[in-house]
C-alpha cells in the first residue's frame, strides 16, 4: 500500500499574484484619475450636478 501525503489546496495568493494584482490596481486608478480629471468628464459631471440640484 502506497503512503499519500495530504496536500492541501490553495486557497490565497502567493507573493507573485499580489504584486500583479497590485500593479493592476494602481494602473486601473491610474487610468480612472486620468478620465475623471479630463475637462470633457468634468464638465458632464458638474452639468448633471447643477440640474440635480435645481
Amino acid at each position: 500500500m502506497l503512503s499519500r501525503r495530504f496536500i492541501p489546496p490553495d486557497g490565497g495568493m502567493n507573493t507573485a499574484e499580489y504584486a500583479v494584482g497590485t500593479l493592476a490596481a494602481v494602473a486601473f486608478a491610474g487610468l480612472l484619475y486620468k478620465v475623471l480629471t479630463s475637462n470633457i468628464i468634468q464638465s458632464a459631471l458638474t452639468a448633471i450636478i447643477q440640474r440635480a440640484l435645481k
